[in-house]
């Protein structure tokens, strides 16, 4: 039972971690550079393939302790955290359409979980 719950932990850190990487992503192309090469090797985009690299790895100890019919339903957050983390390190402010997206995304979570 133990091995189970921390596989939904390492889950729903994985959706948090690729959204971290999704942040720093936008926060890169967001800014001006020097050239091509500064545009695709800089710190926010090698540090957010790592971060990439890094939820493969934490999935593949996260698949083994839970049911794969409940990862669609942990994959779904991810729209949650990046519209979080935009607001603090990005100062977006969400629109309506990203509100609806959350709201649908939390009430087929809830679905799902009856």
């Amino acid at each position: 039972m133990e091995w189970m719950s921390i596989s939904y932990v390492l889950a729903f850190l994985a959706v948090f971690v690729a959204s971290v990487s999704q942040i720093l992503l936008k926060q890169s192309a967001q800014r001006e550079h020097k050239n091509i090469i500064f545009k695709f090797l800089n710190w926010r985009v090698i540090l957010s393939y790592a971060l990439l690299l890094g939820t493969t790895v934490i999935n593949v100890f996260a698949y083994r302790g839970i049911e794969l019919k409940v990862t669609p339903m942990i994959e779904s957050t991810g729209i949650i955290w990046v519209t979080i983390l935009a607001v603090f390190f990005l100062g977006e402010r969400p629109n309506r359409r990203a509100l609806i997206s959350i709201a649908v995304t939390i009430l087929g979570i809830i679905v799902f979980s009856l």
